[in-house]
């Protein structure tokens, strides 16, 4: 397609009016007496003011997108995909802006601010080859003059409810892939990303030519509209991305209140990356303090501890401080940034926390640092016992453990103790051992040799055990977002036993 196959609009003046909620096809306020202001996590700046959303705004936005569905879900597949290919090429002219607000809003640096926008734009592009590649089939029948076909079809209504640590992409993983496959959807960001996370792809898609009523972008209070976001009536399905507890929560209404619906859950996680006796120190030790420090810490992929076999753990634990001491941290806007700020500071308490915890148990820090606002220096741990909080839980910060490994087996029974598996990564110089003891961890994701965070728009993503329920990307989200339909036809009258 040539660059200009949908040209952008000749005024291109930055998005604004993100005091505004997107409902049903308007930009207004929400009906809440409640405001929230929006603020960048490093230095404060007020992004934004938004009057909240309440009970009405979600049944406005869920009616809309219920009576304009089925119109957009008959649309011709191509018509669907070239809005997909229009929303690609806005992002691609507005790529600086929308890093711009993920650097604000997030807390990102240079570096993850791109590899979000480069992910959102990839799944984007894979979006808009689903509506050419949902498919029917026909059955074998065991009945005579029988014709047995599946059909797939959209689910309807589709509700999101998106995470603040990615906010752009993990929003649009869900949005793209439903819209796609002719679902509308409703989008409720996380508060902390209103706008990098909601209000953002509602001005790309309605920029895009997306109808009225497909998209709509609610942002309120879980207190005042979360547990109703997602017992409602309407929508099919709640795609739900964030920690495991409310995770739970989430499940729980969707399978047991009045109206049930399906559930697509990606949640917290528990990353192992193992280093193997044979395995090269230095590439392990890149691969995990990139993989444990990229944006903070705060991906659900990253890696949150460090099993590494005796006969290596000293040389490793050396490698590994001399690298995380040399990481710059501050502010997200520097381009030299690698490590920029917590999201806010109800999060940065809870890491802290952790780290006093750690040290109580007898942890040795040999990286650290006090924080300064709301970034947190690196820190890293030794001597670790596999049974302390530090090991056991999800940091989901600039914290990265080092635990001891006697042998393979052992190492392989550590990375499993653990109530997640969502991504592990193990390192050895023996690709085949390797693959042996990556099909023994118990985890929907394991790179050899790679670290932990890792996310292709044509492999299968999503975690087991509390983990979460689901996979996204490629045909796994064109089964996730679709409905399987059996249909026969009797050619010739059938014998019936009476």
């Amino acid at each position: 397609m040539s660059a200009n196959a949908y040209p952008v609009s000749e005024s291109l003046s930055p998005y604004s009016g993100f005091d505004k909620q997107y409902l049903a096809g308007e930009w207004r306020s929400g009906r809440s007496d409640r405001v929230q202001t929006d603020t960048n996590p490093f230095n404060g700046e007020v992004l934004a003011k938004i009057q909240l959303a309440n009970q009405d705004d979600i049944n406005t936005a869920y009616n809309a997108a219920a009576s304009v569905q089925r119109e957009w879900s008959a649309r011709l597949p191509d018509e669907r995909a070239q809005v997909l290919r229009r929303a690609i090429e806005i992002m691609d002219t507005r790529a600086d802006e929308i890093r711009s607000w993920i650097t604000r809003e997030s807390g990102s640096t240079h570096t993850k601010a791109a590899i979000e926008l480069g992910s959102a734009r990839a799944i984007t592009v894979e979006a808009a080859t689903f509506p050419n590649r949902v498919e029917g089939r026909i059955l074998a029948s065991s009945v005579k003059g029988q014709e047995s076909r599946v059909y797939r079809e959209p689910l309807g209504v589709v509700g999101i409810i998106s995470p603040w640590n990615f906010p752009f992409h993990l929003s649009m993983r869900s949005v793209s892939p439903a819209l796609a496959l002719g679902n509308s959807v409703v989008l409720k960001p996380a508060s902390d990303t209103p706008i990098t996370g909601g209000l953002l792809l509602a001005k790309i898609f309605e920029e895009a030519g997306l109808p009225p009523g497909v998209l709509s972008v609610v942002i309120g209070a879980g207190s005042e509209i979360g547990d109703f976001f997602v017992a409602h009536r309407i929508p099919r399905l709640i795609s739900f991305t964030g920690s495991t507890d409310v995770g739970r929560n989430v499940g729980r209404i969707a399978s047991g209140g009045r109206h049930i619906k399906r559930v697509a859950l990606e949640l917290g996680g528990n990353a192992p990356l193992v280093v193997l006796a044979d395995a090269d120190i230095e590439q392990a030790v890149h691969a995990a303090v990139v993989g444990r420090f990229l944006h903070q810490g705060q991906i659900c992929m990253s890696t949150n501890r460090v099993i590494v076999d005796a006969s290596i753990h000293d040389a490793f634990v050396d490698a590994a401080a001399q690298r995380v001491r040399a990481l710059p941290y501050g502010d997200p806007s520097d381009p030299k940034t690698v490590v920029g700020p917590i999201i806010n500071a109800r999060q940065l308490a809870n890491i802290q926390q952790r780290i006093k915890q750690a040290k109580a148990d007898g942890a040795q820090a040999i990286a650290e640092g006090d924080a300064v606002g709301n970034v947190l220096p690196p820190h890293l741990f030794c001597n670790v016992d596999p049974s302390w909080s530090i090991a056991k839980e999800e940091s989901f910060g600039p914290v990265l453990p080092i635990i001891k490994s006697q042998n393979e087996q052992h190492a392989l029974e550590l990375a499993n103790d653990t109530e997640y598996g969502l991504s592990s990564a193990v390192f050895t110089r023996d690709l085949e051992r390797g693959v042996r003891f990556a099909r023994g961890i118990v985890a929907g994701m394991t790179h050899i040799n790679g670290m932990s965070v890792d996310d292709q728009t044509n492999a299968p993503f999503g975690g087991e055990k509390n983990s979460g329920l689901g996979r996204f990307n490629g045909d796994w989200a064109i089964d996730e977002f679709t409905r399987a339909q059996w249909i026969t036809l009797q050619y010739e009258p059938r014998k019936y036993p009476f």
